[in-house]
């Protein structure tokens, strides 16, 4: 407790904006962790950040933001679905990075000649290079990449889904007008039944005509000035030909 008790103010302030300028998506950048941290040494590294930060030591204006941060990215570390989740994407950014390294040193005398000297051979090798900085920080910058990614491709289903929920209600919405006008369409056309009846029953008495007569033939044209040729009389349109005179008879 005397590191915190004579931490300066400028290094609690500093630790505040590292927590709040980490990658969100990864928990352990977030607790400036290796991804291999165990959980209990999740715990106890969130012991020792949370103490520095904390409002009611860090006089940051953005103290309890970082700390609640920190809060999140422990819960969500030592959450087993959460963690397994994340895992599968950090083991994917990791093999990215082993198959890269081994084609980087595939012809790589060094290599060769540290796996003879190594008890496990390559494999041996390999597993002291995953311990160093340099294999994290690939392995980090490996992860964030793919964990972008994830997130935008969930963001992007999420919206699709979104999209389609919100159509799907539009087009609920109107069917359901639509067979609300149809029923009410239906109640009108019942309703105004017993007026559609008598109506027909009037223009039936009256003779089925609107001026209470018979029906008439239409009035036939005597006279056309759009036509050019000679037109009969309407009593002689229909007249046969005069027959043809007859002719002496040939003997």
């Amino acid at each position: 407790m005397e590191f915190f008790s004579e931490m300066k103010d400028v290094d609690r302030d500093n630790e505040v904006s590292r927590i709040l300028y980490a990658f969100k998506l990864n928990p352990y950048e977030q607790l400036n962790l290796r991804f291999t941290a165990t959980p209990e040494e999740i715990r106890k590294q969130y012991r020792k950040l949370s103490l520095m930060v904390h409002p009611d030591k860090c006089k940051h204006e953005r103290a309890s933001e970082a700390f609640e941060v920190l809060g999140q990215a422990q819960k969500q570390l030592l959450d087993e679905e959460k963690r397994e989740y994340l895992w599968k994407v950090l083991e994917m950014a990791r093999d990215d990075v082993r198959q890269q390294r081994d084609k980087e040193t595939k012809n790589d005398t060094t290599i060769e000649l540290a796996a003879l000297l190594h008890e496990k051979g390559k494999e041996g090798v390999r597993e002291q290079y995953e311990t160093t900085d340099e294999f994290h920080e690939k392995w980090r910058m490996k992860a964030r990449d793919m964990l972008a990614k994830s997130e935008w491709r969930r963001r992007k289903l999420t919206k699709r889904l979104k999209d389609e929920t919100e159509r799907s209600k539009e087009e609920l919405k109107e069917h359901r007008e639509t067979a609300k006008r149809q029923r009410e369409h239906e109640k009108q056309w019942e309703s105004s039944r017993d007026s559609r009846v008598g109506t027909w029953r009037d223009y039936m008495k009256k003779g089925g005509t609107k001026g209470g007569g018979h029906i008439k033939p239409p009035k036939q044209k005597t006279h056309d000035e759009e036509r050019t040729y000679v037109q009969r009389p309407v009593g002689e349109q229909h007249r046969p030909p005069p027959p043809k005179p007859a002719g002496p008879k040939k003997h």
